[in-house]
């Protein structure tokens, strides 16, 4: 199967004072974040590597001084990837008076702290999350790195049935993240006349996957576009196989590509991942030098370059990029008119675009495989 790879570029309301939060953040020269992910738990590896890549940049900006003479903390906290943990989380940032809500892991958990943001008016940057719920309506105090679940499964739809592959089934996890990908999925193949020919479940951070196999491999269908977590999507994929399937596997990034390859072994061989992000792994692109650079020099073998900690990275030099831009005086507010002010540029060969109005900052998505040794091609 050949993968050909693509990339997409599609191309305030009323200002209100920050209060005493940013006042005391500022004089005791910190910016601090607060970041609620699963750090443990199945689901655990998307946290640990995107915060690791966060804190990659953010290390070296305060080695060089921080930005404004103040350094950027990111603190975290574990929420197992569940909603209700996440909003006790995202509750005790708000009472800590942090400057911004930042990387929070997973849709289900994001649909719950971002209200609370808003009300707050604190700013939710980077959620490591491409449902539509987080991105319509539009809210100013939300700003999205990563293109959007339709972006993906619309990449995934187009290529399959460019091969002619069009009996397509969905394993999806049974809440908000896994719904904004059948959507996704549905959207695409109704554009083409298309309809799953089977859709089937798993629960959040379950691996029960046995009556969804038993369901999709009766449909026998060409392919089956996972929309999960890793070790979802790798019991999936391997009691599949068992059952005497023999199609493909497609998944969205959130997956976690790396963790993925590290679940399957030799059974990732031929997986397909869509990805928001370009590729660590290729150095063609400045940011893909720089980073494995930045990775290198932390010395730390626990840090690996990976998708995961690859978008960790890039939202931590985009909200330092808004940063550098709000003034001597950082604000909530000036940090948004900042972001919004970055336009259309380039991060390293990475095309961002933020304005007034627009809090997505990228539409880029394309294809990898995963291989039998556990690396992933693109």
């Amino acid at each position: 199967m050949t993968l050909t790879r693509r990339k997409f570029s599609i191309s305030s309301g009323a200002a209100l004072l920050a209060g005493f939060a940013t006042v005391r953040a500022q004089s005791e020269g910190r910016i601090v974040l607060g970041q609620s992910a699963a750090f443990t738990g199945p689901a655990a590896q998307l946290g640990i590597q995107f915060h690791q890549g966060a804190r990659v940049y953010f290390d070296q900006v305060n080695a060089q001084g921080g930005i404004g003479r103040q350094q950027i903390e990111l603190r975290k906290l574990d929420d197992g990837y569940e909603p209700a943990r996440c909003a006790e989380n995202t509750k005790k940032f708000i009472a800590d008076d942090v400057f911004a809500l930042f990387g929070y892991i997973g849709t289900p958990t994001s649909v719950v702290a971002l209200p609370m943001a808003v009300k707050e008016k604190i700013p939710f940057i980077a959620p490591f999350s491409g449902a539509m719920a987080l991105r319509e309506p539009f809210s100013r105090y939300a700003f999205h790195v990563r293109a959007s679940y339709n972006d993906e499964t619309a990449l995934i739809v187009k290529q399959l049935t460019n091969l002619g592959l069009k009996k397509i089934a969905v394993f999806y996890q049974n809440d908000a993240y896994g719904k904004a990908g059948l959507d996704g999925v549905n959207l695409a193949l109704g554009r083409l006349s298309l309809k799953p020919v089977a859709q089937a479940t798993v629960e959040r951070n379950s691996v029960d996957v046995a009556q969804a196999v038993k369901t999709l491999v009766a449909a026998g269908p060409d392919a089956v576009v996972q929309i999960g977590a890793y070790k979802a999507c790798a019991a999936f994929i391997r009691e599949a196989r068992k059952a005497g399937y023999g199609g493909t596997f497609y998944n969205v990034s959130f997956v976690g590509t790396q963790a993925l390859a590290d679940e399957l072994g030799k059974e990732g061989a031929g997986v397909v991942v869509s990805q928001v992000v370009p590729s660590p792994y290729n150095p063609a692109r400045p940011i893909a030098r720089e980073f494995a650079d930045a990775v290198k020099a932390v010395g730390n073998k626990d840090v690996q370059a990976n998708f995961s900690s690859m978008e960790g990275y890039l939202a931590a030099k985009l909200f330092t990029e808004g940063l550098k831009r709000a003034g001597s005086k950082t604000t909530r507010e000036s940090l948004m008119a900042g972001l919004e002010s970055i336009g259309t540029q380039s991060f390293g060969g990475f095309a961002v675009s933020f304005g007034p109005g627009d809090h997505v900052a990228s539409s880029f998505v394309e294809l990898s495989m995963l291989t039998g040794d556990g690396r992933v091609r693109t």
